[in-house]
């Protein structure tokens, strides 16, 4: 067996690459429960890949047999409902985990020199996952998948000269059709998973060349004995794969309880027009995507004013997706000689509290329908929003900051 290693290894170099991403990584030894969403980001991402792979066997991307074929998978391919439930609940699940992951990195300032690259890739990870669940959304073709798909798609339809053309190329048709759903089938399954795979691979190689952030923000690398292993690093392997089966554990604990008990999430994961199949001829009461994008669809809704000769709707999908972009140039709107949230000063706090509840709050806001009073709660919210990023290398670097430990501090 060792013959054989020895002989594979000298034309792949397997051991090494465990070794120098696994074995032999030193990562910090004070990673605490924030620092389990990263793996838990691994884990979904495999059970996505894993289920959707079952669900094609016995889906029909046609506009005929899309939403019968689902209701075979949920009521005669055995297993079929709980793979549908896995991939669907999923879905919600893993955008939970990128979610907290990203606010993590924000607490710890994971996004500061030397790791903008890793945070630049996290991000288009971010990017590719809401195209790759804005395509699967429509899969279903239900009611909701329909309209909603009809809204966001008719959304680019608001630039000028080009928006018209472009709604008409992303659709395939004149209005969403069988064709729309084949190609962003195709999209799904397939062009998608790939670009996301290949990001998932060049984050973490990103990561493990400059080494992870902690809680104290220290660069562990800096500190090392005679040998040239980091004093406050231990190896990956196996104390972190170890210690990351307990929020594993966790995780699927609430998972599973969310998979047999809430599957549609109340109409959260799955609407309740959703059960209907596509009627381009009766629209729901009330269209919303679902709920992790409804952020920035309250975003795009708070604007109402008409602007140097262009409607509102242009501007909201000018707000909508500056509200996204903004966030790649984060690691150098920081001006904080700290990382960690643990030493930065008051106002960083105060701001980052503020940016979190904005976020979470605007979100409940683009699930409901809009009223006057909302729309302006969303416009202050929206403004807020900006805020954080826009006036970051002001207060952080105005503010004072407490002095960072030698040495991690566990």
């Amino acid at each position: 067996m060792q013959k054989l290693i020895n002989w594979v290894d000298e034309r792949l170099p397997i051991v090494d690459a465990w070794n120098k991403h696994l074995g032999k990584y030193y990562a910090p030894k004070n990673f605490n429960v924030w620092y389990f969403f990263g793996s838990l980001a691994m884990l979904v991402l495999v059970n996505q890949l894993v289920t959707g792979i079952w669900l094609t066997m016995s889906y029909n991307p046609s506009g005929e047999g899309a939403f019968a074929s689902v209701e075979y998978i949920m009521r005669d391919v055995e297993w079929g409902w709980l793979l549908r439930y896995l991939h669907s609940t999923g879905a919600s699940a893993f955008f939970v985990v990128v979610y907290l992951h990203m606010f993590r990195g924000l607490m710890y300032g994971s996004y500061q020199k030397p790791r903008e690259l890793i945070w630049i890739f996290g991000m288009l990870i971010y990017l590719i996952l809401m195209a790759e669940a804005f395509m699967g959304y429509l899969l279903p073709w239900g009611q909701m998948s329909y309209w909603g798909a009809q809204v966001i798609v008719n959304l680019f339809g608001a630039i000028p000269v080009i928006g018209e053309d472009l709604s008409l190329w992303i659709r395939g048709d004149y209005l969403i059709s069988g064709i729309t759903l084949n190609r962003f089938f195709a999209l799904h399954v397939v062009a998608l998973p790939i670009v996301l795979l290949g990001l998932v691979v060049l984050h973490i190689l990103a990561l493990h060349e400059v080494g992870s952030n902690n809680p104290d923000g220290i660069d562990i690398k800096k500190n090392k004995d005679e040998n040239g292993i980091p004093k406050d690093g231990i190896p990956f392997h196996p104390y972190y794969t170890v210690h990351d089966l307990l929020g594993v554990g966790v995780f699927f604990f609430i998972f599973f309880i969310v998979v047999f008990f809430f599957p549609e999430g109340g109409g959260l994961f799955i609407e309740k027009p959703n059960f209907e199949p596509a009627n381009p001829l009766k629209t729901p009461d009330h269209i919303a995507p679902v709920w992790y994008f409804t952020p920035f669809y309250a975003m795009l809704r708070a604007v109402t004013i008409d602007l140097f000769g262009l409607d509102a709707k242009f501007w909201g999908v000018v707000v909508m997706g500056a509200a996204i972009a903004i966030l790649f140039v984060l690691p150098w709107l920081d001006k904080s000689p700290v990382r960690s949230m643990r030493y930065k000063g008051w106002l960083s706090r105060i701001a980052l509290a503020i940016f979190a509840v904005s976020f979470v709050v605007l979100g409940y806001l683009g699930l409901v329908p809009a009223t006057e009073g909302r729309t302006m709660v969303a416009q202050i919210l929206t403004v807020l929003y900006f805020l954080y990023f826009i006036l970051m290398p002001f207060y952080t670097r105005m503010e004072k900051t407490k002095p960072v430990p030698e040495r991690v501090t566990g």
